[in-house]
């Protein structure tokens, strides 16, 4: 779990921080980065527990996200706002500003100012700046009543002329910061008309040239797709004491998920499921390389088993797998990307399944005594995405017959023709009706389920589905 507090900058440097955000993996990128420009960060999770913490000693400054339960970064603004002691902290809202209305309510709240998500940590600590340079006064001027007309309604809402100064000067920021996006990406425009009507005599030479490296690009795709598919278990795939099925539909001809399960030794059984961030050549081909290390032979790159010093086989403990990974791949070496993983490891005889989870979604298991569908997930950061982590392996005991299932995000974010996720009630109420089935067939209906709901697009992600069913 995230400390509260994180480490101090030394004596005098720095300003001390309050950060309120939902998300621990974006609360953690936050902290980390204006830790490393000098300062002292304390993280609520919430509004609310945020709201402690301003109480507790008075920050600097408050940077909140906006979407937040309990108590939503609003709220939170409004209420620091609202104390005499604490209103001339500078507070700073981070907004996708995807609605005008947003502003509104911002305004009333009382935020000093925007900051537009996605955005470059730089931005915001010039922006954290600028707010500290230029104090509130302790005694603001009498804030007026604004009457705003907006999409047919009329807010009003009270603001005094420092607020309006603060909104007005970061929308214009932002405003200025598109427009310069516009203007350079114009100018690029501009240089590459020239250039094409320069080189017009050569398309035809080019586009010979395009033709025949297209044509080597699809011989080399059709051959790394003949890699990944080596990654997958093989058609055929038996367990003593299990049953398994599995479906993987890639959204592309090159896929970041993948998938496998095999036996460990005459007892154990292993089976995963990876996710790659993103698309395309630079996923798989970081999926493959993964795979690499997930093979359940002893060797000098398999990080499941080891060689025993009786000369028999050593099975490693998932959570050491996955630390194991992290320290292998960090998301700076592979150009940002960084995947997730459910990885277990099955002792048939007794059912005991022992698994880690490094970002992955939840294990689904169905009880074969008519129980409800539990979810049981695991904390972890993905792999590759922090440093010098650890993760926590978790123990489910089965009974005979129970199943579970291992899946990708593409289950349960897949989107319908509204964008609207296929979400977990969902996928719960599919593998509740299909218990009674075939386990082949469960996994098959929840593979149509998805596509069903995809439709006419079809899932805009890889969809990745494993079960298996303990037979003692």
């Amino acid at each position: 779990m995230l400390d509260q507090t994180a480490a101090a900058a030394p004596s005098g440097a720095g300003i001390d921080v309050v950060i309120a955000e939902d998300s621990r993996i974006q609360a953690k990128m936050l902290e980390r980065r204006l830790v490393e420009a000098g300062h002292r960060v304390r993280w609520g999770e919430n509004g609310a527990k945020a709201l402690a913490l301003v109480r507790e000693r008075r920050p600097d400054i408050v940077v909140s996200d906006i979407e937040m339960p309990e108590m939503t970064g609003y709220e939170f603004c409004k209420a620091v706002k609202g104390d005499p002691a604490l209103r001339t902290i500078p507070f700073i809202l981070l907004s996708t500003l995807s609605d005008p209305i947003d502003i509104i309510r911002g305004l009333d709240a009382g935020a000093d100012n925007y900051v537009t998500k996605p955005y470059e940590p730089d931005f915001l600590l010039g922006r954290m700046r600028s707010l500290l340079a230029t104090p509130l006064a302790d005694v603001q001027d009498a804030a007026a009543t604004l009457e705003v007309s907006l999409a047919g309604q009329t807010f009003r809402v009270q603001a005094g002329r420092q607020q309006v100064l603060n909104l007005l000067v970061s929308t214009f920021e932002n405003a200025v910061a598109k427009n310069q996006e516009l203007v350079v990406a114009n100018q690029e425009l501009s240089v590459a008309r020239d250039s094409l009507e320069k080189s017009n005599h050569e398309l035809v030479g080019l586009n010979a040239e395009i033709s025949r490296r297209n044509a080597q690009m699809v011989r080399d795709l059709e051959a790394a797709a003949k890699v990944q598919r080596s990654l997958l278990p093989a058609a055929d795939a038996e367990l003593p004491a299990a049953q398994v099925a599995w479906r993987y539909v890639p959204c592309a001809d090159l896929a970041g998920d993948f998938l496998n399960v095999f036996p460990l030794d005459a007892e154990h059984a292993g089976l995963f499921v990876v996710d790659v961030s993103g698309h395309g050549v630079p996923s798989s081909l970081m999926a493959v390389t993964v795979g690499r290390f997930l093979v359940p032979k002893v060797s000098e790159s398999s990080l499941l088993v080891r060689q025993a010093a009786d000369g028999g086989v050593s099975i490693v403990a998932p959570a050491d797998v996955a630390t194991q990974l992290n320290r292998l791949f960090q998301a700076d070496e592979f150009s940002g990307l960084y995947f997730t993983m459910l990885y277990g490891v099955l002792h048939l005889p007794t059912g005991r399944l022992d698994y880690v989870s490094g970002g992955h979604p939840a294990l689904v298991r169905v009880p074969a005594a008519g129980g409800d569908v539990e979810h049981h997930g695991a904390e972890g950061f993905p792999i590759a995405f922090v440093p010098d982590v650890g993760y926590e392996q978790k123990t489910l005991q089965l009974a005979p017959g129970d199943r579970i299932y291992l899946y990708s995000d593409g289950v349960p974010e897949a989107m319908d023709a509204e964008r609207q996720p296929f979400g977990e009630d969902r996928m719960n109420d599919c593998l509740r009706a299909s218990r009674g089935r075939p386990l082949d067939e469960s996994v098959a209906a929840l593979l149509t389920a998805v596509e069903e709901w995809c439709k006419p697009a079809g899932p805009l992600d890889d969809v990745t589905i494993l079960g298996l069913e303990w037979r003692p």
